[in-house]
């Protein structure tokens, strides 16, 4: 072993100990941390009853405003927020990312890189799984309540001001997307990671000109808003893409990379394609993950443990380490690596709350946020890599202006029997309605309805605990980001 090895560090700081002892504590430890995944953090309600009303009070005033879902394409209103707020998004650089599936991970794999540098990240992601105040990160932690609370209050006023200059007032969405830009500015931040909530060109996060675009892997999705192909979607997310910037294009259908890379040459942008210039080398499943080898813009980085399950992780790393080596000038400017143990320990602490997340043990009740059938085909595979359920149960709650049928069709091989029901947003497809499109598509008999998700998660564990303590029954929560997020308060996390 190496000086610098954990293992040895760990036992010569247990110099006051037997050493036998010593060394097995050390082991101990030594596997604990290598493990499995942190613990992702997630807020709660605040403990303070005045802090908590407040909050609430914050976040019905931005229930009366248009919802994510409702969309006029404009910037017209976010970039009037940002002239009276004086440019906050202007006062950093920025990592901008767009795609149908992976964003969100994507984003806290590229914050935890910035970190491992020592750099101030803000990071702005939706949507969120249990609080509001997740959506704005700082330092790699959701801005708490007391800070979100003075942010709101802080641009109201300006807010008003636009709306009322405006045909129509501020959104949910961009407000949020404002309090972001302006927290940034605030910190200060280094740089800023931010997610788009849809689309690229006409979403309210595109006021930013980001330093480097990234373009995670485009699928079908809101194709009532985006377009019907992937060459449309791909048309209205390369919006992101800005004179000069840098494009990480993760592997994409063909006549989605055309359009991308047509868009690059327009704006004399500069492109690394994953399988060209970045890709992943080599992966293998490890304990709580996977270890894997990626090849980035300035050479190989091997033996990089990254806690999170399935392929598509692999491959969403290999994209956020290609998006910091070209934040740092590597391929460019330069052409030495990332320091590999800052890289190794960034992707050793990234946590993904809802995305393959194991909540609770005998029966494993695993949450992932899945909500269309792509995300649901990597779901699938990732399920049937890193576990090995004899009989696994389906609990889903979906959308209803989702593909329900293409996401149960993709999850259909793996389910033995699935439970479907509701979540409580507006927006939730209705669990009779569900259950008939899962009957066509998993048979009568195997499919359950439990109108309230509390009843849902019941009988399913039940189902699952059939099998018996040690015959490998589990359960996948599934399809929408609000099912994983109530789930998840329902089985104690939060």
């Amino acid at each position: 072993m190496s000086e610098s090895d954990p293992f040895d560090e760990i036992v010569a700081a247990e110099t006051d100990r037997d050493p036998d002892l010593a060394v097995i504590e050390a082991g101990s430890r030594t596997l604990r941390t290598q493990g499995g995944p942190p613990e992702a953090a997630v807020p709660v309600r605040p403990e303070d009853p005045e802090v908590d009303k407040a909050l609430r009070e914050v976040e019905g005033e931005l229930a009366t405003r248009w919802g994510e879902t409702k969309l006029e394409p404009s910037v017209a209103r976010i970039s009037a927020l940002m002239d009276v707020l004086g440019e906050p998004q202007r006062a950093y650089p920025s990592i901008h990312i767009t795609g149908t599936n992976g964003k969100t991970s994507t984003a806290r794999m590229i914050e935890a890189l910035l970190g491992a540098f020592e750099l101030r990240t803000g990071r702005y992601t939706s949507p969120h799984v249990q609080s509001i105040t997740e959506r704005i990160s700082l330092d790699g932690a959701p801005i708490s309540a007391e800070r979100f609370i003075e942010t709101y209050q802080d641009i109201k006023p300006y807010i008003e001001m636009v709306d009322g200059q405006q045909e129509f007032r501020l959104s949910f969405f961009e407000v949020l997307t404002g309090m972001a830009y302006s927290a940034f500015a605030d910190a200060p931040v280094d740089v800023a990671v931010v997610e788009v909530g849809m689309g690229g060109s006409w979403d309210a996060t595109n006021v930013i000109d980001g330093d480097v675009a990234v373009v995670t892997p485009i699928d079908l999705d809101h194709t009532d808003r985006l377009g019907e192909t992937a060459a449309a979607i791909a048309g209205e997310k390369s919006g992101i893409v800005k004179q000069d910037a840098t494009v990480i294009l993760a592997q994409q259908p063909v006549e989605a990379a055309q359009v991308m890379l047509k868009k690059a040459v327009e704006v004399d942008a500069t492109v690394a394609r994953e399988g060209l210039e970045f890709g992943v080398v080599a992966r293998q499943v490890a304990v709580g993950g996977q270890l894997v080898t990626l090849r980035g813009l300035g050479g190989e980085y091997p033996e990089v443990y990254l806690p999170l399950h399935g392929p598509y992780q692999a491959h969403n790393a290999a994209v956020a380490l290609a998006a910091v080596e070209a934040f740092f000038g590597v391929g460019a400017q330069r052409s030495d690596p990332l320091d590999i143990d800052h890289v190794r320990k960034a992707f050793a602490s990234v946590a993904a709350p809802g995305r393959m997340e194991v909540v609770r043990r005998s029966p494993t009740v695993v949450l992932d946020a899945a909500h269309n059938p792509a995300g649901a085909r990597a779901t699938a595979e990732a399920v049937g890599e890193a576990f090995d359920f004899s009989r696994l149960i389906g609990v889903v709650g979906a959308s209803e202006d989702k593909n329900v049928r293409g996401l149960l069709e993709a999850f259909e091989p793996i389910f033995a029997e699935v439970v479907v029901t509701r979540n409580s947003s507006h927006r939730a497809m209705d669990a009779d309605e569900l259950a008939a499109i899962a009957v066509e598509v998993f048979g009568d008999d195997r499919v359950q309805v439990e109108p309230r998700l509390p009843d849902a998660l019941e009988a399913a564990i039940t189902l699952a605990e059939e099998e018996g303590e040690f015959a490998g029954g589990g359960v996948l929560v599934t399809g929408s980001v609000i099912t994983v997020g109530e789930a998840r308060l329902l089985l104690g996390k939060g």
